[in-house]
């Protein structure tokens, strides 16, 4: 007999295809916390076999069943008329507002409520939370909370003056729900820029209404002269305690403008991030990138105090690992950063071997000796375009965590702010400079020439440069380090190709790094003797000829490591301190 198969077809709920949702949200006076609009995103069925290329009919009769759904949900007190105006949006006889996405076919949909009761239930969570025990300080800003059961929510709360609301002001919010709690930390900076001009252009217009209407009636005056009776309170607002959005902000078209809004926050929100497989953990060059590039590092999570966010190191590491662009992708941006601020003219080195053969074996090795051991190196010259992508070729060299540039600049910067420096020609370097080991200067001399050079030999630097290296170190160059040693012999062999010597240097350097992560675990971390590190070394083979560039040049590539890399090792180590004294 032939072995049976059996195939599982898996219907996944409203709630898990959802991918995130958009909703306005109001505390009423009389009837507490409501949902008024509300924005989803549908995203079009994988067809079948059997339903290809057949067209699907009923669609808007699905749709408005499944916003008949809703509307029952919304209990029996709803259809009794317990809705007053400033509860209501738009009414269940209102076919809504429908957005198709032509390029991938995504149709966003804003009622009253969400087409489905699982999500409507979600939703109404969200809004009473939002209204109620889950605001920031003020109660006016963006706040995060949620659970995997009910799915996590981004919430910003505001106020919108009215002349007739208690407090002449009534209170809002903008919620948007989405299972993925991760795609919303993420999107917490972008959501919370886009959010606040939407919600400011509506404190501006409701203001201006509320400022008309004191001008015609002040409300402070008639309450004060009227008495005061807690039965007819909620009344004695000219017979009006509940007030529309659109009223109170005199915008006809508002719930049209509101969908417009909210359709291209999803839009927007969804196509800025993507997700890309990972080959393995991500190496430390990827993750210095991602935190230059998102701006989460330790530093900076100090200065923007505003988001309230604090992120474990799990979800850290399951962020960066399956939320951003792969790591050829950012490190490419990174090498040719500084040619996409403007194009140059005139000839450029085109790769390590190329800047080699330019400069010579002897000033080649004397340069990226100084590159390595993380001295300043400076090029003074004429040309920027050829300076940086001179740049661009020696920090190839370094992990990126351990490169600071500054291309192009008509002063000197101190080495402390950066160890890649591009001067202009008239540019003195100070003496302290000049004197110093731990730096080297290189000058770009124009080669005097007749007449001026074709675009036929562009490529030949040596016809119009003069390149002179100067240095006050005095050690010699030739002994090590060993990764140096390693990188020549593979520049030397012509018969690798350039992109071949590109992913040796890749490999050579993610061997060292690693054996950086290892010192620095043995030594910064466990607070090992010099016995032992010197052991370590000689492991790692470190040691021998070359052993003091060898030493510092892990010592200077600490420096490089990402700061997620670093947190997580000190969480482990304390974690394994309290489970050893428990």
């Amino acid at each position: 007999m032939s072995p049976t198969h059996t195939r599982l077809i898996i219907h996944p709920s409203p709630l898990r295809q959802m991918n995130a949702l958009v909703a306005l949200c109001h505390f009423c006076e009389l009837h507490g916390p409501r949902t008024l609009f509300c924005t989803e995103a549908l995203h079009p069925p994988s067809p079948t076999p059997s339903q290809a290329g057949v067209p699907i009919h009923g669609d808007r009769e699905s749709d408005r069943e499944g916003e008949g759904l809703t509307m029952r949900a919304n209990s029996s007190a709803t259809q009794r008329g317990d809705m007053c105006e400033g509860c209501r949006s738009l009414p269940a006889s209102h076919p809504g507002f429908v957005s198709v996405d032509s390029e991938t076919g995504i149709r966003f949909l804003s009622h009253q409520h969400p087409r489905e009761p699982q999500l409507f239930s979600v939703v109404r969570q969200a809004c009473v939370r939002s209204l109620s025990c889950e605001v920031c300080p003020g109660r006016e800003g963006p706040i995060f909370f949620g659970d995997e059961q009910h799915g996590f929510v981004f919430s910003h709360t505001f106020f919108i003056k009215d002349s007739l609301a208690r407090g002449f002001q009534r209170w809002y919010s903008i919620v948007m729900v989405a299972m993925d709690r991760i795609y919303l930390i993420n999107s917490w900076p972008f959501l919370l820029r886009h959010l606040r001009l939407t919600i400011q252009s509506l404190q501006s217009t409701a203001l201006k209404v509320f400022d008309s209407e004191q001008c015609v009636c002040p409300q402070r005056a008639v309450r004060m002269n009227s008495a005061f009776s807690p039965a007819v309170f909620p009344h004695q607002r000219s017979g009006n305690a509940a007030r529309s959005l659109p009223s109170l902000t005199q915008h006809t078209n508002l719930w049209a403008s509101l969908h417009s809004s909210f359709s291209w926050l999803l839009k927007a929100c969804g196509s800025r991030l993507t997700e890309k497989l990972l080959e393995g953990a991500p190496t430390e060059d990827t993750l210095v990138l991602i935190e230059r590039q998102t701006g989460r590092s330790t530093d900076e999570q100090e200065k923007d105090s505003d988001t309230n966010v604090y992120l474990s190191i799990s979800e850290i590491k399951h962020r960066y690992t399956t939320k951003y662009l792969q790591s050829s992708d950012l490190y490419s941006g990174f090498l040719f950063a500084e040619e996409k601020a403007g194009g140059h003219p005139g000839p450029k080195f085109r790769s390590l071997r190329h800047l080699r053969q330019v400069l010579g074996t002897t000033d080649f090795r004397q340069l990226a000796w100084h590159v390595l051991m993380g001295n300043q190196v400076i090029l003074r010259g004429a040309d920027p375009g050829l300076i940086q992508s001179a740049f661009r070729m020696l920090k190839a060299l370094l992990p990126v965590g351990c490169v600071r540039s500054v291309p192009y600049s008509t002063q000197y910067e101190e080495a402390y702010r950066c160890n890649f420096l591009g001067l202009r020609p008239d540019v003195p370097i100070p003496t302290h400079v000049s004197s110093s080991e731990f730096s080297v200067l290189v000058d770009v001399v124009n080669v005097e020439r007749g007449s001026l050079y074709s675009a036929a030999c562009d490529e030949d630097i040596l016809s119009f440069y003069q390149f002179n290296i100067s240095s006050a170190n005095s050690q010699p160059t030739d002994k090590g380090p060993t990764l140096l040693n390693k990188i020549e012999v593979a520049l030397s062999n012509e018969n690798l190709s350039v992109d071949v010597v590109s992913h040796c240097l890749l490999c050579l350097k993610e061997e060292w790094m690693n054996k950086v992560k290892v010192l620095f675990k043995f030594s910064k971390v466990d607070g090992r003797g010099r016995e032992d590190t010197q052991k370590v070394l000689a492991l790692l083979g470190a040691t021998g000829p070359g052993e003091e560039d060898n030493v510092r040049l892990l010592k200077f590539w600490m420096t490089g490591l990402s700061k997620t890399y670093k947190s997580h090792l000190m969480m482990a180590v304390r974690g394994g301190e309290r489970s050893l004294s428990q």
